[in-house]
């Protein structure tokens, strides 16, 4: 059913389902003595990884050996990319040694497509500069679905660094292509101009759609991304922009708060709300792994759901 997993502009709803709905099948998986299946046994995956993400790393090698892929994990530091060589050289290489499939992040916007010009591999994008995440996306699509049976009809806030944000991209786009209502929230700093043509509303407001709001996607502020001062202080932005007890009470029955992590706790969400009841950010990891599963899966394997 996949070829290549680059941007979650090229995913229909039909797409969308489909890897959701196989990401079911596999998910128990975790829970049975031995944590693995055959369907990718002799099957190769390689992790190219440009910029540090020991998270989405480990999902990623967890997810592959589960299937009975084997995985080589390939980090730019120490290795022939900090002697010079760059990621044509380096994919011919990957291509030359017979892997299957390429797990690449690297913080080049458009990395992961230049990658499908050079190898047969195919090729899954863990993420490119502020361009998109989409496995980050799909996870969260699936946690939403879990949690609250639907996805279509749904009122989602995106909170904060939405301008460095690759995640932000890739999940508003998810959620308008299954149907969801989608408000970006933010000081004006961070809201990337044009951001009203993704098929989303835009506000400054966060007090303004929290007793409106479904999912309460919060995003970590983004410090190393950052040439300037977008705000004025880490309280004030924590004031303004942040979930703490109040806003989390007021937010509209069985919502829930989500984060991709990694979290600056007192800033963009204190720790009790953290930690409160309907936060599903643990869960956010957990099902992680199943939907890289399924996408590895109906990248190497097949189209059918795996019982």
């Amino acid at each position: 059913m996949l070829d290549d997993l680059l941007s979650m502009e090229d995913l229909t709803a039909d797409h969308i389902t489909t890897i959701l709905d196989t990401a079911e099948g596999l998910k128990d998986i975790a829970l049975r003595p031995i944590k693995k299946v055959p369907v990718l046994r002799g099957r190769t995956v390689c992790n190219l990884f440009f910029e540090d993400s020991t998270r989405t790393r480990i999902s990623f090698e967890i997810a592959a050996k589960r299937l009975s892929a084997d995985v080589i994990n390939f980090s730019a530091k120490g290795s022939s990319v900090s002697k010079g060589e760059g990621l044509k050289d380096t994919a011919l290489t990957l291509q030359a040694m017979g892997v299957d499939a390429i797990v690449v992040r690297h913080s080049a916007s458009g990395a992961p497509q230049q990658l499908t010009q050079w190898v047969e591999a195919k090729v899954l994008n863990a993420g490119d500069g502020w361009h998109q995440h989409p496995t980050q996306a799909l996870l969260d699509l699936f946690t939403i679905r879990q949690k609250l049976g639907r996805i279509e009809g749904l009122r989602a806030a995106i909170v904060g660094d939405v301008f460095h944000s690759r995640v932000a991209r890739s999940v508003a786009q998810g959620l308008v292509t299954m149907g969801a209502e989608v408000t970006l929230v933010g000081p004006p700093t961070l809201i990337p101009p044009g951001a009203e043509h993704w098929g989303v509303a835009v506000t400054h407001d966060l007090d303004s759609v929290v007793e409106k709001t479904d999912v309460m996607y919060l995003l970590r502020v983004q410090r190393e991304r950052m040439g300037e001062q977008f705000f004025p202080s880490s309280r004030e932005y924590a004031r303004v922009w942040g979930v703490d007890q109040d806003r989390l009470a007021r937010l509209a029955q069985g919502a829930i708060v989500m984060h991709p992590g990694p979290m600056n706790r007192g800033v963009e969400i204190t720790a009790d709300a953290a930690d409160a009841p309907n936060s599903v950010i643990t869960e956010q990891v957990t099902n992680g792994i199943a939907v890289r599963m399924s996408c590895l899966y109906l990248m190497l394997g097949g189209e059918e759901v795996v019982t």
